[in-house]
């Protein structure tokens, strides 16, 4: 079982040299999860591919479940940054597009998502930061569907609908990779959920 530490706090980088280290840490996690089970991975192994002391990746991510709840973040950053798109269909639309791309990009490495996965779940119900997780409210996918529907001061109200939707998109992901629901029915109910939640945001 995956060791959650409780007593400290996971730093943050404060240069250019430690974001790049971290940086490191995070894609050698990934390729480690891409290819074998998540009980299976080892710390001291990630480090080495890093090129950082095991201390420093501590230091980083007091455990393994730190660590890829970190790497979902950074995946989910990533596909918001470089792949969220957006047309002339609405942004309602294009919020239900963009969840089921992020689906299809996330599942092309199953071994990596369900460690994403689990290590998300075990954070929630334990202690891992908010700030680590896809659901804060200030997370990467919280953040573009708010940009996507031009909130741009976004209230209570307006936090607590996204989240809605976030959390339908989990259990959409969740269902998908344990092939509960297939991947037509994964795009209908992602696009469905998207209209229903946001219907107050359709122009």
């Amino acid at each position: 079982m995956a060791r959650i530490a409780a007593a400290r706090t996971p730093a943050s980088p404060a240069s250019r040299s430690q974001a790049a280290r971290r940086a490191r840490i995070l894609d050698a996690a990934a390729e480690f999860g891409a290819t074998a089970e998540f009980d299976r991975v080892q710390m001291a192994d990630i480090a080495k591919a890093a090129g950082v002391a095991l201390g420093t990746l501590y230091r980083y991510f007091p455990a393994k479940t730190h660590l890829f709840a970190a790497v979902f973040e950074d995946r989910i950053a990533r596909f918001a940054d470089q792949r969220w798109t957006r047309t002339d269909d609405g942004p309602v639309a294009d919020i239900g597009a963009n969840l089921v791309a992020l689906n299809r990009a996330l599942l092309e490495q199953p071994r990596l998502c369900e460690a994403m996965l689990r290590a998300a779940a075990a954070g929630f119900m334990k202690d891992l930061p908010a700030e680590t997780l896809w659901l804060d409210s200030g997370s990467a996918l919280t953040t573009a569907i708010l940009e996507t529907l031009g909130v741009h001061e976004p209230g209570t109200h307006d936090r607590s609908v996204v989240g809605l939707l976030v959390y339908s998109w989990w259990g959409v992901l969740a269902s998908s990779l344990s092939h509960r629901i297939s991947s037509r029915r994964a795009e209908n109910d992602l696009r469905l959920a998207a209209s229903l939640i946001l219907a107050g945001y359709a122009e």
